[in-house]
């Protein structure tokens, strides 16, 4: 291995581990309690090292929503993958998103709800970003009726869920009705 192949591992690695420490702390106490003081302290790296790879928290959130969209593609593929009917496969994602919402609210909010820095809908939207919506409608596509346009069933049907995860999450809505909510919103919204 060169010098500068190794450079490049080790300043992968690097980035890899602040990241991971960045969801961490996030995780455990909140996007607030990221600050790159506290990042290159649990590191054990200067902040001047953090800067040469991420200009701050901003571009740190834009990572961890990066990763989160590639976790999340997975988590729906791989639950919607057995579905036997379309209407399962439709509850099947649902179930995932909310789950996956509800299991990694720091990533759900750096992908959804915080500046990361990152074009949604748009020609530069990263291919991360792109995957996860396509996640979405490779079930729901068909699930959107004749007429419909897939892309735009995709994100309504989007939106609500992320409607029923933000809101059941802030204590809006009682999670115990999560199943009856999913139900109407599949019987409802999908044609399957």
């Amino acid at each position: 291995m060169s010098v500068q192949e190794r450079k490049q591992r080790e300043r992968a690695e690097r980035e890899r581990l602040i990241v991971a420490t960045a969801r961490e702390i996030a995780e455990q106490q909140g996007w607030d309690a990221v600050t790159t003081r506290r990042l290159a302290e649990r590191i054990e790296y200067s902040q001047p090292v953090l800067y040469g790879h991420f200009r701050g928290k901003r571009e740190i959130i834009g990572a961890v929503a990066m990763e989160g969209a590639t976790e999340m593609a997975v988590a729906v593929r791989a639950a919607t993958s057995n579905a036997r009917s379309p209407r399962e496969r439709v509850a099947a994602l649902a179930h995932a998103y909310l789950d996956f919402a509800a299991r990694n609210p720091a990533v759900y909010d750096a992908l959804f709800q915080l500046d990361g820095g990152l074009a949604f809908a748009q020609e530069d939207t990263p291919e991360p970003l792109k995957d996860a919506f396509a996640a979405l409608m490779e079930s729901l596509g068909e699930a959107a009726g004749d007429g419909v346009e897939p892309g735009l069933f995709t994100e309504t049907f989007w939106a609500a869920l992320h409607g029923l995860a933000t809101l059941t999450r802030a204590g809006r809505l009682p999670p115990e009705y999560i199943e009856p909510r999913v139900e109407l919103l599949v019987d409802r919204l999908a044609v399957v």
